[in-house]
This record gives C-alpha cells, sequence and structure tokens, in this order.
C-alpha cells in the first residue's frame, strides 16, 4: 500500500521546531540570555581562563559568532577578558562571580541534553541519524532556496 507519510514526516519535524522554541524562550525567561549566550557561557564557566578561539572550537561556532557573544556576555557583566600573562597577544576570557551564580541557576540546554543522549547510541544510528538531518537540512535549504511555494 503507497501512503503519502509526507505529513507524518512534517509532525515530527514540528515536534522537533517546537521543542528548540520552547527551550528558547524558557531560556531567555529563566536567564535572560539565548542558547547560544548560555552555551558559550557554560563554556567559559567550565574552566579558569579560556581563550574565544577554544570556545569556537568546542561547541564549533565561527570566531566572529565567538566575539559576538562575548562582547555581549561582557557587556552584561557575566565574563571577563583579559591578556595572557605568557602571551600578551592572546585573550583570555573567564566568567564573572556573577557569570558563575547564572550558570548555576542555568537549565541543562537542549543541545547538551541532545549531545548526551547522542553519544550513548551506537555509532551506527548517529550516522543514520546524521544522515537524516542533514538530508532534512538540505531539502529544507533546497525549498527555501528555489523562490517556489512548497506548500
Amino acid at each position: 500500500m503507497d501512503s503519502d507519510l509526507t505529513p507524518a514526516a512534517l509532525s515530527a519535524l514540528r515536534k522537533i521546531l517546537d521543542a528548540a522554541d520552547l527551550e528558547n524562550r524558557r531560556m531567555a525567561a529563566a536567564t535572560g540570555l539565548t542558547p547560544s549566550q548560555a552555551l558559550v557561557l557554560r563554556q567559559i564557566g567550565s574552566g579558569q581562563s579560556v581563550t574565544p578561539s577554544a570556545v569556537a572550537a568546542a561547541l564549533r561556532f565561527g570566531q566572529a559568532t565567538i566575539t559576538n557573544i562575548v562582547d555581549k556576555l561582557a557587556a552584561a557583566g557575566l565574563v571577563t577578558r583579559s591578556r595572557s600573562e605568557n602571551d600578551k597577544r592572546q585573550i583570555l576570557v573567564q566568567a564573572t562571580e556573577e557569570g558563575l551564580q547564572r550558570l548555576n541557576s542555568m537549565p541543562f540546554p537542549l543541545q547538551m541534553r541532545f549531545g548526551r543522549g547522542f553519544d550513548r547510541l551506537p555509532r551506527w544510528e548517529q550516522a543514520m541519524i546524521l544522515a537524516m538531518l542533514e538530508r532534512i537540512g538540505a531539502l529544507i535549504s533546497e525549498a527555501s532556496g528555489s523562490g517556489q511555494d512548497t506548500a
């Protein structure tokens, strides 16, 4: 029997997007931070001092994105920047006391919960999920970039 699975696929995708949207709203309400800001603050707060490049590499964010987020966190008084004692060209970021307090009251981010569950899956299942997500991303990009109404 040939049945159209598109509605079920769209429903599953909608559940993922709704969960992400709800998480964004919860994070903003609890911390005043975006999920990306919360991830960066968590990465910075997990050690003594760290370079923005190390944060970018750990989170797989672009350097410009990290710089922008660190600027906002610094303006909010959650992180500080200083020059490395060993290499004056190197900038280090560190969570402030207020930043650490914010971290302690922060809900565990969706991305980290996903990562923890994903890491527990067998490698073959991770590969299948990754392939599926990449394909979904391509389908969405294709549909949005074509200029055609896909509804």
